[in-house]
């Protein structure tokens, strides 16, 4: 019996893999950054964040530009 290559796991399993997805959630993104899931649900809650985006009541983390976020930070 042959074994299924990772490839073919993602595709039948319907999950898409964290770096090609466009938006995260809390819960992913702490995970994709090693943060804790209370310190960027708290950065999530600030009026100048530019990447929170909400979806009904839920909010979504803008992977590209949450990247960008840390990468111009020294600390959180």
């Amino acid at each position: 019996m042959l074994e299924e290559t990772v490839d073919q796991k993602e595709k039948n399993s319907g999950s898409v893999p964290i770096e090609k997805k466009i938006n995260l959630t809390i819960k992913e993104a702490a995970e994709y950054s090693n943060i804790g899931v209370n310190a960027i649900a708290k950065l999530l809650r600030n009026p100048m964040c530019n990447f929170v985006l909400y979806v009904g009541n839920r909010k979504l983390v803008k992977r590209k530009e949450f990247e960008q976020y840390l990468s111009t930070r020294r600390e959180i």
